[in-house]
């Protein structure tokens, strides 16, 4: 019996506000050429469960990371795609709607692989009110597949992993890293594009799983 849903942030709750993200952008203009799996592993726990004094500084010590030296220009660059997606981010249409049914009946967390310079949306539309713990990346300092993430998220909440259920829209990250911890997930596929049995198209089908 499900009672508590972990809830993924970006590209599940909350979609980015410029395309290509701004993540893959930053591959490009680093010109790194390992694969993205690769690449996404470093730049994330880098830039992601630390916290900077600014923007520049976090893209500096990327650079660093990737043997790369960037001119100024470049890292201004970076800053103002960030600022952008900050600005324009937004929950999907259902979003809303959802968590406020399903937190009359369930236990919701929310988690997210983030910097701390993007989790400015959960105050910007309020989505903080809706749930009963929030484990960010850049707060607690790990990422969603380090090993132990999940273990830790339902010590805090007192709940037995029989009883929770993960809703993500990353195959490597959401799903692959909740089963590992032997937690049910739900793989949200809003283009139908990834092969996955308990997969939805939208938030409004995730009923149906729990």
């Amino acid at each position: 019996m499900v009672k508590l849903i972990i809830f993924d942030l970006q590209g599940t709750l909350v979609e980015n506000g410029i395309y290509p993200s701004p993540v893959k952008q930053l591959r490009f203009i680093f010109n790194i050429r390992q694969s993205f799996h690769d690449y996404i592993t470093v730049f994330e726990k880098v830039f992601m469960t630390k916290k900077y004094d600014s923007l520049s500084q976090g893209f500096h010590v990327v650079a660093e990371q990737f043997h790369v030296s960037p001119p100024d220009f470049v890292i201004e660059k970076l800053v103002g795609i960030w600022n952008k997606n900050k600005l324009l981010s937004k929950p999907f249409p259902e979003t809303i709607e959802v968590l406020t049914e399903l937190k009359k009946e369930y236990k919701l967390v929310l988690i997210a692989n983030i910097d701390c310079f993007s989790k400015d949306v959960l105050e910007k539309y309020a989505l903080n009110e809706y749930f009963d713990e929030i484990f960010l990346s850049c707060d607690v300092g790990m990422l969603k597949t380090d090993k132990g993430y999940f273990e830790m998220i339902l010590k805090k909440m007192g709940v037995d992993k029989e009883d929770a259920i993960v809703v993500g829209d990353s195959t490597e990250s959401d799903i692959k890293s909740s089963q590992a911890a032997g937690i049910n997930a739900v793989l949200v596929d809003r283009n139908n594009r990834m092969m996955y049995e308990n997969k939805i198209a939208n938030l409004k089908e995730l009923k149906k799983h729990l």
